[in-house]
């Protein structure tokens, strides 16, 4: 049986030094050897196209049967573009599902917020978030949809509308960055077909 692969991709104005990117790490390196999934969690580039060519070129010859993104927040949206790209599984934590109208109050000078680099939000930014939505997923069994109703950057009811026919969890309370997410990687681990 060959060995799963998780793919975490971080979101807007982050790294993988995220808290929630740590937290997987930590679990993945906790299992037993024989158990562990290969584990890649890439600093996107903060322009989409980059961010995605990044991504793609990261998976090029894995095969899809065991592969899983893991997105949270703008790295949801990517993921969802990703897997049906290529066909792969995708854990979604409070996914953006239209970043390219939610970000438009991001125009202007950015800082990534563990890594101190800044970068300008352009016009040319939200043209290729548009290029890369995904009007309707087409394997809804693909999916893992985790949002927390308390999210205060993006409305859950859109990712919960978005990903309807996959498998959900909408927790109450919360908040965007995804309150205890520790507490639901065993959950990730099965669907992503580790252990």
């Amino acid at each position: 049986m060959s060995t799963p692969t998780l793919v975490y991709l971080h979101g807007f104005r982050s790294s993988p030094a995220s808290v929630k990117a740590r937290q997987l790490g930590e679990a993945v390196a906790a299992l037993e050897a024989a158990e562990r999934p290969t584990l890649h969690v890439p600093q996107l580039d903060h322009r989409p196209a980059r961010a995605m060519t990044q991504i793609l070129g990261l998976v090029a010859g894995i095969d899809a049967t065991t592969l899983t993104f893991v997105g949270s927040s703008l790295g949801g949206f990517y993921a969802t573009y990703a897997a049906e790209r290529v066909g792969a599984r995708a854990v979604l934590i409070n996914p953006a599902t239209r970043p390219d109208e939610d970000l438009r109050p991001c125009r202007g000078r950015q800082v990534n917020l563990h890594t101190g680099a800044a970068f300008e939000v352009t016009d040319a930014h939200f043209t290729e978030l548009a290029a890369l939505h995904v009007a309707r997923i087409t394997r809804p069994d693909r999916y893992l949809l985790l949002v927390q109703t308390g999210d205060e950057v993006l409305d859950y009811r859109r990712a919960v509308a978005f990903y309807a026919r996959a498998w959900q969890r909408v927790e109450g309370g919360g908040d965007h960055g995804f309150v205890r997410f520790d507490g639901q990687i065993a959950l990730v681990f099965r669907f992503a077909g580790v252990r």
